[in-house]
This record gives structure tokens, C-alpha cells and sequence, in this order.
């Protein structure tokens, strides 16, 4: 029995001082289709609806991972980020995100109020929301424009206000 405990306790220690220092694991974000919560985004635009099929990123690890490391994404697919309840001023990056990608940050009502388009892949410099939002959707770049996603356009889903 002693020698059980002593084992977890060297565990526990290595796990501590692993992630204290990083250990340089690499997650990899899980793929369309793949254990990823998956749901779809209507966006209400003056050119009709907009629809997307999205993965949720709601776990500080899923949120922190985000798109990276992914060398493609189907036309119809994105990525919801989840920073609610409470609204704030929202920064993303393009590390390790290999292909471009518009954001739309939407506020608690779905509303969106800043869009980001063409990001930059790998690029460390910060996009910011600019104004409170609870949410950030994240798309392949260009797909915005194409559907005329504009910002004051309305999101539909769950986690928005008085969402369907």
C-alpha cells in the first residue's frame, strides 16, 4: 500500500511540474464529424440565410486549440467559440491556423458586431472584437462576402437571446 501511494505522489509531482512547464504537447483540435459537439448557425442576411455547420468550442481547451493545425475546412463548416455569459471584448489569433478565416464576434442578443475577414494565417497579431460579445464564429475565409454576411446581421442559435 505504501508503495501505491508513493507512486501516485511521483506522479502527481511529474504532472504538476508537466504542465508548469508546458511539455510542448501538442492537442489537436477534433475534425468535422469527428467527438466535436457539432451544430448548425442560420445568419439572417439581407440576401436570405446564410447556413453553417459548425463544431463547438466551449472547454478552455477546445476555445484555446480553436482551428489550429487544420489544413482544410469544407466550404459549409466553422467553429463556434462560447465566451458568455457575460459579455467582454473577445482577442483571437491565427497561430498554427493554416488556412485563412473570416469572425464574426456576436453579442449576448446574436447580433453580429464586428466581422474579421481574410485573417492572416499564423499570424501572432491579435484580432479584437472591439465592442462585448459573448461568441465568436469562425469560417473559411471569404465565405462571409460570398453570402453577404454583414455586420448588424443576426445569428440564430441557442446560445443567443431569444434564439429559436
Amino acid at each position: 500500500m505504501t508503495q501505491i501511494v508513493h507512486v501516485a505522489i511521483r506522479l502527481a509531482a511529474v504532472l504538476v511540474l508537466c504542465a508548469g512547464a508546458g511539455c510542448g504537447v501538442i492537442a489537436e483540435a477534433p475534425r468535422s464529424g469527428g467527438a466535436a459537439a457539432e451544430t448548425e448557425v442560420v445568419i439572417e442576411t439581407d440576401a436570405g440565410e446564410a447556413r453553417f455547420t459548425v463544431e463547438l468550442a466551449r472547454s478552455a481547451e477546445e476555445k484555446r486549440v480553436g482551428l489550429m493545425h487544420r489544413k482544410s475546412l469544407p466550404a459549409e463548416a466553422g467553429m463556434l467559440f462560447d465566451f458568455g455569459p457575460e459579455p467582454r471584448v473577445a482577442s483571437m489569433w491565427m497561430r498554427n491556423t493554416f488556412i485563412p478565416l473570416d469572425m464574426a464576434f456576436i453579442d449576448a442578443a446574436g447580433v453580429i458586431v464586428t466581422i474579421a475577414e481574410e485573417t492572416t494565417p499564423l499570424s501572432l497579431e491579435s484580432i479584437s472584437s472591439g465592442a462585448p460579445v459573448v461568441a465568436v464564429l469562425e469560417v473559411n475565409g471569404g465565405a462571409f462576402a460570398a453570402r453577404g454576411v454583414a455586420v448588424g446581421d443576426r445569428v440564430r442559435h441557442p446560445w443567443f437571446a431569444g434564439a429559436p
